[in-house]
């Protein structure tokens, strides 16, 4: 399945190069959300949020009445998940505030890297259905705060420890993020085999073919510079 996506900043649509370099931007949303409207999903992206610069809010509130989306971009609590939901969200998306050290001696944690206790109260609050995990990679590492850091942590370790707290895992290769050369294909598969939730992958899809052998594994797209550039229909 293609998921087309939406990526937010500075109030217009945008596509990035590797989450840093602004390539196209669009700010005719009619048009998109007539494009996207035959999609039983659309991934919406705040990335003004995921990078700690601003938010997007009325826009992400008027898409996701419109499109049947899942969105993230900086969520942190239940509570930003569940104003997403009460806003038209379908799904929410929480990826860095998954992650990381802790900085309390005393806490007691299962896992140093992974806050499994969060994902477990995200699941308990919301309901495993409503969620989504990002798993973003960067070097071979999990990318965190919009790809900005990262963690001493690989991707299929992060979705094997989180796999009972999800309905699904997005993960992007940050490496081919925007650059239309291509997806890994050996790396979907590796992490078909970690997780039997829905996984979709993003990162330099470039063509529909990509799409269907990404489909043959069982594995869902999403794709932004090839549909917004022209090279892909959708």
């Amino acid at each position: 399945m293609l998921i087309p996506s939406i990526d937010l900043m500075g109030g217009r649509i945008v596509q990035l190069v590797q989450g840093e370099k602004l390539k196209l931007a669009f700010d005719d949303f009619e048009y998109w959300i007539e494009r996207f409207s035959k999609y039983p999903m659309v991934q919406l992206i705040d990335l003004d949020a995921a990078m700690r610069q601003g938010e997007n809010r009325n826009l992400i509130e008027m898409i996701s009445k419109r499109l049947p989306c899942q969105v993230g971009g900086g969520l942190k609590t239940a509570e930003d998940g569940k104003a997403l939901l009460d806003a038209g969200a379908r799904r929410v998306i929480y990826g860095s505030s998954l992650f990381g050290v802790s900085e309390d001696p005393t806490e007691k944690r299962r896992h140093k890297v992974i806050k499994l206790e969060f994902a477990e109260s995200l699941k308990k609050s919301l309901g495993e259905d409503a969620l989504c995990f990002s798993v973003d990679t960067k070097g071979g590492k999990v990318a965190v705060k919009g790809w900005k850091d990262s963690v001493d942590l690989t991707p299929e370790e992060a979705v094997t420890w989180l796999e009972d707290s999800c309905a699904a895992f997005l993960y992007t290769h940050v490496d081919t993020e925007g650059t239309m050369s291509g997806f890994p294909l050996d790396v979907a598969a590796i992490l078909r085999a970690c997780t039997a939730k829905q996984l979709i992958v993003a990162g330099g899809i470039k063509e529909r073919r990509e799409v269907d052998e990404l489909d043959a594994m069982g594995v869902d797209a999403v794709a932004g510079m090839a549909v917004y550039s022209g090279a892909m229909e959708a």
